[in-house]
């Protein structure tokens, strides 16, 4: 009975024991698959990261493009606060070293076209009537102004009007009226000789030629040029210093001698332009391409000069230096052209009269008042 007994217990024990065998496996698997999970959670995380990484990069990107949109708008705002502040400098075109004649007269002519739109107005700067007060004028211009001058003939032109009155004149009078012109004496000795030559050789007239006007005391080419070109419309170039220097700065030639500098300039030109350009160029040289400081930032040709930034290029100090009537101030002329009048030219003041300067730029005040008209010499 008892084997009997004991035999069901080993069974149910086996039994037991199976039981519990079956039931450990699905604790098994439960783990299996417990432990499987956070390895799927792990790979659904590791997915998520290039998505969480193309946000910042997207992110990262925005902000990039805001800030160089941002930079772009300052320096755009930056560079209109420049160029209001500071307007933008003339580049110079300097011509090429072989530059070919072709080449030069081009260039030369273009420069001519250029100033005959910026000065329209050109003529010559001393008063006259007639081809008689122009020569007297034109050698007493000589190591003075041509305002000077024209202050001082009045005077002289009145109280001998003819040839034969200024032949005939006491040499002491007239040096008393032609001292302020400088070099009196000298000056005294060459117009009364050439007021003698005209009554005696030519009948009391001015030469329409320019080999009988050469052999008039103190009178050459440069003076018989401005003669012919202005009181006979007789083409001519007229090579005086402002002339000489401008077209050197210009390469248009090299040459230093006056002869040889207008036989050079002849042959960039036709004659029927002559007269006229030397007019332009010394409008030009006395009003914006000084000798000693060129005001090159409001040289309307600036573009076309080799010799740009030889003087001052900064605009507003540029225009500081203009003189006449390109700086407001009154002219050489005592009675100019009313072209000249039209263009907003003042008429120079007779001689011992005072004139106020021109207001100031900074202040808006008339400047002091002077007598001397030194102011933008020859």
């Amino acid at each position: 009975m008892a084997a009997k007994k004991a035999t069901p217990a080993k069974k149910s024990a086996s039994g037991k024991k199976t039981t519990a065998v079956k039931k450990a496996t699905p604790v098994r698997k439960a783990a299996a698959v417990k432990k499987s999970v956070p390895v799927k959670k792990s790979a659904v995380a590791k997915k998520a990261t290039p998505v969480k990484k193309t946000l910042a990069v997207k992110k990262t990107l925005a902000v990039k493009k805001s800030a160089a949109v941002k930079k772009s708008a300052a320096v755009k705002k930056s560079a209109v606060v420049k160029k209001a502040v500071a307007p933008e400098r003339v580049a110079p075109a300097r011509p090429p070293r072989n530059e070919s004649h072709t080449a030069l007269v081009r260039r030369a002519r273009r420069i001519d076209r250029e100033l005959a739109e910026v000065y329209p107005y050109a003529h010559p700067e001393l008063d006259f009537e007639n081809p008689f007060q122009l020569v007297v004028a034109t050698v007493l211009s000589a190591q003075t102004t041509d305002l000077r001058v024209n202050q001082t003939t009045p005077a002289l032109f009145a109280k001998y009007p003819t040839p034969e009155d200024l032949a005939a004149a006491n040499p002491e009078e007239v040096e008393e009226i032609l001292r302020p012109t400088g070099f009196f004496r000298a000056k005294t000795k060459s117009v009364m000789g050439l007021s003698k030559a005209l009554r005696d050789d030519f009948g009391g007239e001015v030469p329409g030629r320019l080999e009988d006007l050469v052999k008039l005391p103190g009178v050459g080419r440069k003076t018989a040029f401005v003669v012919l070109g202005n009181a006979f419309g007789r083409p001519g170039i007229t090579v005086d210093t402002h002339f000489q220097r401008l077209v050197r700065r210009w390469e248009w030639t090299a040459e230093k001698e006056p002869d040889k500098i207008e036989r050079a300039i002849g042959e960039l030109f036709p004659k029927t332009d002559w007269t006229m350009l030397s007019h332009h160029v010394i409008f030009h040289g006395r009003r914006i391409c000084h000798a000693r400081k060129p005001a090159c930032g409001a040289c309307p040709i600036a573009p076309l000069c080799p010799a740009y930034g030889e003087g001052e290029t900064d605009p507003e100090k540029a225009k500081k230096l203009l003189k006449y009537e390109k700086g407001g101030f009154p002219g050489q002329r005592l009675n100019p052209p009313q072209s000249y009048l039209d263009a907003g030219g003042i008429p120079a003041p007779p001689l011992g009269a005072t004139t106020a300067a021109p207001a100031s730029p900074s202040t808006g005040t008339a400047g002091p008042a002077t007598d001397s008209p030194s102011r933008g010499t020859g």
